[in-house]
């Protein structure tokens, strides 16, 4: 039979096996020396360390809890208006002789803004005024000879008739005249003409615009769950984006005795002085209304507050630079700051900026926040 092939093992030489394990045993040995030099240099339990490596404090913007007033406000976006604005008509008919006014100045009551032409409307008025005369001379005499029992009463009842009739032409004609001279009804701002002289004008044709400036009104709605609070004499606080910064005050003096069936509100009416003028009719306007008000509010920043589900937490800072993770029930919220309803007290302090890097316990480094 042939012989099956042999399978080969590697051999090594009998002197090389020591060597092999003296090497191994030498790298042991140096492995081992270097982890008890990195133990060496940790921290020891009771040295300088306190008990192994801690956090440095953690630096973040801190604020006080402040003790201040504190207003439940109604906001809504009204327009204004003025409160009387009217187009000037002419009530006659003529052609334009004159427009004494500048448009878009501010003119007084009785101020002329057009004259017509009024040479007719002056002869009529001369007209029925001599005849007033002539039937007052009449029925003069129709007395004396009714006294004399010259004549029957009925010819005197017809003189003073006539009298009567010719009194009423007269002071009509004499209106008539007047009107053509159109003139402001109340003291206000003029707008764009709306004809030129020389236009022949008739009963009702537009001459210009009249708005009164003094007062003006701002209109706008609250929903009914506010109706209880909102009351004619309320003061009202009105900014426009007109002139940022800067606020205007009036008072509540119209609610609408209906609501709107479809939105649930009631429309308002304010009334606002339009001191030296600025304000016009047209402009948006941003109404707030304070419709409660507590005295010492508790009041932080607004970014001190962090939400976790639906509970609000601030983490409160205590005597030792440590920090609590306190929650707190919010109140009336504005732009900056916030109502703390429950949670704090006056003179505590939050972190207002920085919250995200702690923890509760973590130490801090408190930095005034601007």
């Amino acid at each position: 039979m042939p012989s099956s092939p042999l399978r080969s093992r590697p051999s090594f030489p009998v002197a090389e096996r020591p060597v092999a394990r003296v090497a191994g045993s030498v790298f042991g040995v140096a492995f081992a020396l270097l982890a008890l030099s990195v133990l060496s240099c940790a921290p020891k339990a009771g040295g300088p360390g306190g008990g192994g490596f801690k956090m440095p404090p953690t630096p973040v913007e801190v604020a006080d809890v402040r003790s201040q007033v504190v207003r439940d406000e109604f906001h809504a976006v009204g327009s204004i208006e003025s409160d009387d604005n009217i187009q000037v008509v002419s009530e006659v008919s003529g052609a334009v002789r004159e427009l004494p006014f500048t448009e878009g100045q501010a003119v007084a009551s009785g101020a002329v803004l057009a004259q017509l032409d009024d040479r007719e409307y002056a002869a009529d008025a001369k007209r029925t005024e001599a005849q007033r005369v002539l039937a007052a001379a009449n029925f003069d005499r129709s007395e004396k000879l009714f006294e004399q029992n010259a004549i029957a009463a009925s010819e005197r009842d017809n003189a003073k008739a006539e009298l009567a009739v010719a009194e009423a032409n007269a002071s009509l004609a004499k209106v008539r005249l007047e009107k053509t001279r159109i003139r402001a009804p109340f003291d206000g701002a003029v707008g764009a003409r709306k004809v030129s002289v020389g236009t022949y004008v008739r009963e009702g044709d537009a001459i210009t615009d009249l708005a009164r400036l003094s007062t003006l009104k701002v209109s706008f709605a609250a929903p009914e769950r506010l109706l209880a609070e909102l009351k004619p004499g309320r003061t009202v606080q009105v900014s426009t984006p007109a002139f940022p910064g800067q606020r205007f005050d009036g008072q509540l003096s119209v609610v609408n005795p209906m609501l709107d069936a479809d939105t649930r509100t009631v429309r308002l009416v304010a009334r606002i002085p339009n001191t030296g003028g600025r304000l016009r009719p047209g402009l948006s306007a941003d109404v707030s209304i304070a419709v409660a008000e507590r005295a010492k509010g508790l009041t932080i920043p607004d970014e001190a507050v962090f939400a976790e589900g639906s509970q609000n937490f601030v983490y409160v800072v205590k005597a030792d630079s440590s920090v609590a993770r306190t929650a707190v029930q919010l109140g009336t919220r504005d732009s900056s700051r916030v109502e703390i309803v429950h949670g704090l007290e006056a003179g505590q302090r939050v972190v207002s900026a920085g919250h995200q890097k702690l923890f509760d316990g973590a130490h801090i480094m408190p930095v005034s926040g601007q």
